[in-house]
């Protein structure tokens, strides 16, 4: 809704059609026609919370690897619509980083984790990674596979080399703390928790398992 006496970008008439008719395929072709990358990440720490939900969205959507930290700030924002964009875009930033052939290469290993083919997701997360080992979502995607294959310790190491190329990377703290449970291991989960939750306050799950580490922990 236009704040009265306030002259908004179009981005905002942009971002209202968007809500009223659910085109992402317009939505796109005219935010591409009218702003830059840049231009929509100064936009996404606007002061109106109407203009950061729309250059959030924006970028959820079009945003290369480079608006990782813009939409890791975004996480904190006042407004929950902002926060929420910001986590449904990141994660779909995570996987555009690298070139157009480890991007689909990427997509596989998600693809294969989705289908609890761990054994062969870890294969082709490691054939990823000898390639490009920056590539933080690689890494992430071998400690899903490795979790899934119970090895928990592998799984660790690959969330923290997660974390150390993507400083953004909840999930990879999240992931990390229940491969902790599965070791038996309260305080170094609670910790990785609580450091998920530091990246994304808006885990309410996480805060749970926070919750009930730290009573249990007091408990001991």
């Amino acid at each position: 809704m236009n704040t009265p006496g306030v002259r908004l970008p179009i981005l905002v008439s942009f971002y209202e059609t968007y809500l009223a008719d659910q085109e992402p395929a317009q939505f796109l072709r005219k935010v591409q026609q009218y702003y830059t990358q840049g231009t929509l990440q100064r936009l996404a720490e606007h002061p109106m919370a109407e203009i950061r939900r729309a250059a959030v969205l924006a970028l959820g959507f079009l945003g290369d690897y480079e608006v990782n930290a813009t939409l890791g700030r975004a996480l904190h924002d006042d407004d929950r619509t902002v926060r929420m964009l910001a986590e449904n875009g990141i994660r779909s930033v995570w996987r555009r980083a690298g070139t157009p052939k480890q991007q689909e290469l990427l997509a596989l290993i998600v693809r294969l984790n989705q289908a609890r083919r761990f054994q062969e997701a870890a294969q082709r997360a490691s054939q990823l990674i000898a390639e490009a080992p920056w590539l933080a979502e690689a890494w992430n995607q071998r400690a899903i596979a490795r979790f899934g294959m119970e090895d928990y310790a592998g799984a660790i190491e690959d969330c923290a080399q997660t974390l150390e190329l993507n400083p953004y990377h909840f999930a990879a703290a999240t992931g990390m703390g229940h491969a902790y449970l599965r070791l038996n291991n309260p305080r170094s989960a609670l910790e990785s928790f609580r450091q998920a939750l530091k990246l994304n306050p808006s885990l309410e799950a996480v805060r749970c398992q926070v919750v009930r580490l730290s009573r249990l922990l007091e408990e001991q």
